[in-house]
């Protein structure tokens, strides 16, 4: 009668071994690398905040603004406490709206005294440009202060243009530094690099 050979014999133990520990050892090392995964869940993350961003917004810096609660949009809207308000003259304000049910938040250019489309001329150096906007949704008001940032870092001098008319706008220091503020506090908010 033949002697069997076994199944498991030494050097197979030996290399099942090796795959085993080498396999795991790969699944611990990727483990930490996990902020790099795919989102698949084709949500939009660009206004997503965090809690620990909004509870420091609320608990350290909500007290530069002006609080003002929207029951029925279900968001809460800060203005600057040192932003220019006028019942005559057209201005122009940053706003910044938190959403804490869907955890986002949102810059918005709140228009008074005056109606839409606008232009914004921003001067600086001898360099002019100017902004058009007639309005739009988060996306759009979005662009707009990414595309007006450099500008307010570099203290650019700003006119706001309605139907021909130009006005002068964020033209004070303590302006000049509630825009900066906001613009700094919103870009915190979103985590993303001022």
């Amino acid at each position: 009668m033949p002697s069997r050979d076994p199944v498991l014999s030494p050097d197979l133990v030996r290399i099942l071994k090796i795959f085993i520990f080498s396999a795991l050892g790969l699944v611990l090392a990727l483990s930490f690398f996990n902020e790099r995964r795919a989102n698949n869940s084709g949500e939009d993350r660009t206004f997503r905040v965090t809690d620990a961003n909004r509870l420091y917004f609320q608990n350290v810096r909500s007290i530069y603004y002006d609080r003002e609660i929207r029951r029925d949009a279900g968001m809460t809207l800060f203005r600057h406490g040192k932003r220019l308000q006028s019942d005559i003259l057209p201005t122009l304000d940053l706003v910044i709206l938190l959403n804490p049910v869907n955890e986002n938040a949102f810059i918005y250019f709140e228009l008074k005294n005056a109606d839409w489309p606008i232009q914004i001329r921003s001067k600086s150096g001898g360099i002019e440009q100017v902004f058009e906007f007639a309005n739009g949704n988060n996306t759009d008001h979005f662009n707009l202060l990414r595309k007006l940032k450099p500008a307010i870092d570099q203290s650019s001098v700003f006119e706001l243009i309605v139907g021909g008319k130009t006005h002068p706008i964020w033209s004070e220091e303590k302006e000049k530094s509630a825009l900066k503020s906001v613009v700094e506090d919103y870009f915190r908010l979103l985590e993303q690099p001022n």
